[in-house]
Formats: C-alpha cells, sequence, structure tokens
C-alpha cells in the first residue's frame, strides 16, 4: 500500500510544522520518519493518518486521494507512544475492539484475536488487564489492536519512547521480525538514529519542517546529504578542515605519513571494548588547534601504547565519509 505525500504544508499559527514537504512511501516497506525534536515529523505522521489536516498539499493511499478523507476512512493502524489502551478491558478484549464495532462475527473475532496474540507472543496473558503487564507487552498489545483490523498502513508514533533502552532493543528486533510476516506498509516516527538505522529499509530524515534526505540506512550513514544528515546519523568530529566520524581516523605513533597532523592525546576513556581519545591537534602557528574524538578497538589502542600525553599523528581512513564542514545539531 504506497503512500504518495505530495507539496504538504503545515502551520500552527506562526510556527511552520512542514514546509512544502513531498515524500513517497513504496508498499510493504518500513519507512522511518527520523529527526530532532520539533521537526515535524510526528505532524507528517498525524496527516497520513487524518488526525491533523494539511493547510496545503496532498496525500494518497494506493492511488486514492485520501487528503479529505477522515481518519476512519483511511483504513490506517495507528500505535502512540503511551498505548492509549482501555484500562478496564482485558488483553483479548482490547485486540478485538476494532473488530467488535465492525460487528464482524463472534468466531471470526474469537479466530483474529487468537490468531494475533500468538503473533505478538501475548496467547498465555488474554484474560489479564493492561495494568498486569510490562510496558513491552502492553506495546505489543496495542500493536495487536491495531493489526486486528487489518489496516492497509500501519503508522507508529515513537512506539518505544516510553520504554527502557533494554526493552527498547528488545522491541525493535520484533518489530523487524514482525513486520517480515505481516509485510504490511509501516511508518515509524522516532528520534533515535540506532533505532531507526536497524529496523527501516528506508529513512525520511526530516529537520525545521523539511526533507533533508531520504534513502537506506547505508545510503544516509555512508553518503549524507549534508552535514545536519551525517552529524545526525551518528557521531562526528573534525580533522583539520574535513568534518568525519570519530572511527574513520587512523592513528600512528609515529611520523612520516604523508598529510597526517600532529596532536597529543589529552584523554584516554575506556568504555566496553572501545577507547575513546581526546587529541589536541597542532595549530597552524604552532600554537593549540582542535580537540579531535577518535574511537580505538582496545586491542588496537594497546598496541599503539597509548597514554595520556602520547604524541600521535592523524589521518582520515581510506574510504572515510567526510564532508568539508560540519553543521551542528
Amino acid at each position: 500500500m504506497s503512500i504518495d505525500v505530495k507539496n504538504v504544508t503545515k502551520k500552527f499559527g506562526d510556527f511552520v510544522a512542514l514546509d512544502d514537504v513531498s515524500v513517497s512511501l513504496p508498499t510493504g516497506q518500513l519507512t522511518a520518519l527520523l529527526g530532532p525534536s520539533g521537526g515535524g515529523k510526528s505532524t507528517l505522521l498525524r496527516i497520513i493518518a487524518g488526525l491533523d489536516a494539511a493547510d496545503t498539499g496532498s496525500i494518497s493511499i494506493e492511488g486514492t486521494d485520501a487528503t479529505r478523507l477522515p481518519a476512519q476512512k483511511r483504513n490506517v493502524g495507528f500505535v502512540f507512544q503511551h498505548y492509549a489502551v482501555f484500562k478496564h478491558m482485558t488483553v483479548a478484549k482490547n485486540v478485538a475492539f476494532g473488530l467488535e464495532i465492525r460487528k464482524r462475527p463472534k468466531a471470526e473475532i474469537e479466530h483474529r484475536v487468537e490468531e494475533l496474540l500468538q503473533l505478538v507472543h501475548l496467547s498465555q496473558f488474554s484474560h489479564r488487564l493492561p495494568s498486569q503487564l510490562s510496558g513491552g507487552q502492553r506495546q505489543r498489545m496495542a500493536l495487536a489492536r491495531a493489526l486486528a483490523v487489518e489496516p492497509k498502513v500501519l503508522l507508529l508514533d515513537e512506539p518505544f519512547g516510553a520504554l527502557d533502552a533494554k526493552v527498547r532493543k528488545e522491541l525493535r528486533d520484533w518489530l523487524r521480525r514482525l513486520h517480515d510476516e505481516v509485510h504490511v506498509t509501516t511508518v515509524f516516527v522516532t528520534h533515535d538514529q540506532e533505532e531507526a538505522l536497524e529496523v527501516a529499509d528506508e529513512i525520511v530524515v526530516i529537520n525545521e519542517g523539511r526533507v533533508e534526505q531520504i534513502g537506506t540506512p547505508d545510503q544516509l550513514y555512508d553518503e549524507p546529504a549534508n552535514g545536519f544528515v551525517m552529524s545526525f546519523l551518528g557521531e562526528v568530529t573534525r580533522l583539520g578542515d574535513i568534518s568525519l566520524r570519530p572511527h574513520d581516523i587512523e592513528v600512528s605513533a609515529t611520523p612520516g605519513i604523508a598529510g597526517a597532523i600532529a596532536g597529543r592525546v589529552t584523554r584516554v576513556l575506556r568504555v566496553g571494548f572501545e577507547v575513546r581519545l581526546a587529541v589536541v591537534t597542532a595549530g597552524a602557528t604552532g600554537g593549540t588547534g582542535d580537540e579531535v574524538t577518535v574511537v580505538l578497538t582496545r586491542t588496537h589502542a594497546r598496541q599503539l601504547g597509548l597514554v595520556e600525553g602520547s604524541q600521535v599523528w592523524l589521518t582520515a581512513a581510506t574510504g572515510a565519509t567526510l564532508v568539508p564542514t560540519m553543521v551542528a545539531v
């Protein structure tokens, strides 16, 4: 079920939430809308769902103009960050709700609920109330409820934002597997770069109401369109007049490499298997230059014998992603 957004603009008073946004989301794909808070990603999702109306532009769902269609006629499933469950209903009743208001046959409802609870691994909790579930289980229940009515499109607004890091990791792995099973066109909003890179087939980077870049996770990480995309999708440091990723810097404990920039290690921090170095380079006139962040494996750092005060020479690694300037986010 493809989604085509054309020239959509949305303002809230003087604030421009979306500025002439156009994007096409292919059928069966899992797409992430990624960007900083207030960038416009949730507004775009709500306009696709029909929960908000665009000031200008159009929304097409599988070739049908949905711009003026109310939400209930778009056949989309929507999952919010805070579940929006019916607290007085059991898990099974929550999942069945959409089918019951559509007056589906009782036997069909029971079969569909059982099928979905098995899919989201909640069969054994069907008679519990939402308050008796963990946060991750409640979110899986909310996804099952959204899928119950067989939506053309599944929209997720920061679905794991209220959960702790470990549960978030487990659920995004599960969401990827679930999507591969049900193949419903899915769009999810996140400001978590790792989540988008790990789960999505395609990422739409949105900032200040505009689309900065659209591409696969590899394309955006390896070929960022600008400094904003590069810095938003991973850590960036500066070496001379270029910006690059800390793990794309080669470190030598001896001089002689053409183009190498000399510096001195001012801080060594081990984080698990990584070692993070702060290196202050020498300025053009012999004074202090920039502080460069470098990431090495623990083994490599040990081989080089690096400690605070060590003299080193830095170069960009072969194949590193480079941009002329770094734009802060």
